[in-house]
C-alpha cells in the first residue's frame, strides 16, 4: 500500500562542488562513530569488568544494550529531526557519542558504566536513522554512491575498535584510555557537522508545534516499508549471530580457536568492499530484486555449508557467509530509494531500523537457546536456514519498483541527475 504526502516539505538542494565534498567528508567521519562505542568494550570487557566491579550478568546486560538502545531510540530519531532539522538533531548525536564515551571511561562504577554507555548509545542510534535522510536530500541523484560512503565508514568504524583497543589500552595505561579515547573521533566528526549546519537551512525541516509530518502514517500503513523492515531485522539478526556464534560453530567442528576467530573476522571484514560495490551497483536500477535473491542465495550457501560440512571448507563458508551480510548496505540503498522526500526517507527509517533492531535483539539470545537445548548446531542452523525465507519475500517486495509515499512511477533510476 502507498500513500502519498499532501503536504511535502520542500527537499533541500541536492550538493554540488565544494558543498558536495564537506557533506561525504562529513558522511564518513560520522559512520565511523556509529558503532566504536559498542565494539570497543568487548575488546576489554574483563578488564572493565575487574576495574569496576561488573558482574557477569550486567556484563550481559552491557553486551545487549546497543541492539536495544538501537531499536527504542531508533523509533523516536525521526521525531527529534522533525523538530531539530536533521543536520542539528545530527550535531546533537556527536555530542551525546562523545560526552558518553568521554564519562563512561571516568566511571567509578557499573551503574555509571551503564548509564553513560546508553547516553552513547542513544546518539548513535540517532546517526543509524538521520544519515540517511541527509544522503536523500542532499544527493537525490547518487543514492547509492553516497550510501556506499557511509556503509563503509559503518563497516570500518565497527572493525577497527575490535583490532586496536586492546593496543591501545596497553599503551594508554589501561580500559579507561582504550575506551575514552575513541571520543576524539566523534569530537573531530563535529566540526564538519558544524559547518554544514550553517551553510545549509536544515535537511528535513522541523514540523511546526503540535503540526505532525503529513507522511508519517502513510508509511506505517505501506507493505512495502514493513516488508523492507523484515529484511532489515532478519540481516541484522544474522550479523549479530555471526559475530556471537559463529567462533563457537567452527570450533565445535574442529577448527582451533585462532583460526575460528580469523574466519569470523573474515565474515565481517567482507563487508567492506561488499558496502562499496553493492549500492552504487544496485542503485543503477529501480528494481533491486535481482540484488535480493543473489544475496540470499550466498547466505542459503553458507548455511547449508555450516550445516552439512563446517569443518570441511570453512573458509568457503566465512566467505558466502559474508557476501550474504551485503544485504545490510543494501537495506540502507532501499530506505533512500524507496521514499520521494527526505521527510519521509526519514519516517521510513526510523521504522525500519527502530522495528528491525528490536526484532534483532533476539536473535542471538535464541540461537544460544536452541544450540543448549539441542546440544548441537544442527536445530539453530536450520533456523537460520528458515529465516531465509521471510528475509527472500520481505526483499522481494521491498526491492520491487515503486515508493512508500507516492505512485510506483515516481522512482527514479539513480544516474539521471546532473552529477553523474
Amino acid at each position: 500500500m502507498t500513500t502519498t504526502d499532501p503536504d511535502p516539505a520542500p527537499s533541500a538542494v541536492p550538493a554540488r562542488g565544494p558543498t558536495a565534498l564537506l557533506l561525504g567528508t562529513t558522511l564518513l567521519l560520522t559512520a565511523l562513530n556509529l558503532r566504536a562505542a559498542v565494539t570497543s568494550v568487548g575488546a576489554v570487557l574483563p578488564e572493565i569488568q575487574a576495574g569496576v566491579g561488573m558482574s557477569d550478568s550486567v556484563a550481559g546486560v552491557l553486551t545487549t544494550l546497543p541492539v536495544l538502545a538501537f531499536g527504542i531510540v531508533g523509533l523516536l530519531a525521526a521525531r527529534l529531526g522533525r523538530r531539530m532539522g536533521t543536520d542539528r538533531a545530527l550535531v546533537a548525536a556527536l555530542l551525546l557519542i562523545t560526552v558518553g564515551l568521554v564519562v563512561r571511561a571516568l566511571a567509578p562504577t557499573t551503574g555509571w558504566v551503564l548509564v553513560t554507555s546508553l547516553v552513547a548509545l542513544c546518539g548513535m542510534a540517532i546517526g543509524n536513522v538521520l544519515v540517511p535522510v541527509t544522503v536523500k536530500a542532499w544527493f537525490p541523484d547518487a543514492v547509492g554512491r553516497y550510501t556506499g560512503l557511509y556503509s563503509l565508514g559503518i563497516m570500518v568504524g565497527t572493525a577497527v575498535p575490535v583490532a586496536v583497543t586492546v593496543p591501545l589500552a596497553d599503551l594508554g595505561g589501561g580500559w579507561r584510555f582504550g575506551l575514552g579515547i575513541w571520543a576524539v573521533p566523534a569530537a573531530l566528526a563535529l566540526v564538519p557537522w558544524v559547518l554544514v549546519s550553517r551553510r545549509s537551512e536544515g535537511l528535513a525541516r522541523p514540523a511546526p508545534t503540535g503540526v505532525p509530518f503529513a507522511g508519517s502514517s502513510g508509511v506505517r500503513r505501506s507493505v512495502k516499508a514493513w516488508a523492507l523492515m523484515v529484511f532489515f531485522g532478519i540481516q541484522s539478526m544474522e550479523a549479530y549471530v555471526a559475530m556471537g556464534w559463529l567462533p563457537s560453530i567452527f570450533q565445535d567442528a574442529g577448527v582451533s580457536p585462532t583460526r575460528a576467530g580469523l574466519l569470523t573476522a573474515l565474515t565481517m571484514v567482507l563487508g567492506v568492499p561488499v558496502a562499496l560495490l553493492v549500492p552504487p551497483l544496485a542503485a543503477r536500477r529501480p528494481d533491486q530484486r535481482g540484488w535480493v535473491v543473489a544475496l540470499v542465495a550466498a547466505s542459503v550457501l553458507g548455511y547449508l555449508g555450516l550445516w552439512l560440512a563446517a569443518g570441511r571448507a570453512p573458509l568457503l563458508w566465512s566467505l558466502l557467509l559474508g557476501i550474504g551480510l551485503g544485504a545490510f548496505p543494501l537495506a540502507l540503498l532501499l530506505i533512500g530509494l524507496r521514499a520521494r522526500s527526505p521527510q519521509t526517507t526519514s519516517e521510513l527509517s526510523s521504522l525500519v531500523q527502530g522495528w528491525g533492531y528490536l526484532l534483532a535483539a533476539m536473535g542471538p539470545l535464541a540461537i544460544g537457546v536452541l544450540h543448549e537445548v539441542t546440544g548441537g548446531w544442527d536445530v539453530p542452523l536450520v533456523a537460520l536456514l528458515v529465516l531465509l525465507l521471510p528475509k527472500l519475500i520481505a526483499g522481494l517486495i521491498a526491492g520491487a519498483p515503486g515508493v512508500v509515499d507516492g505512485d510506483p512511477s515516481d522512482t527514479a533510476v539513480e544516474g539521471n541527475g546532473p552529477d553523474r
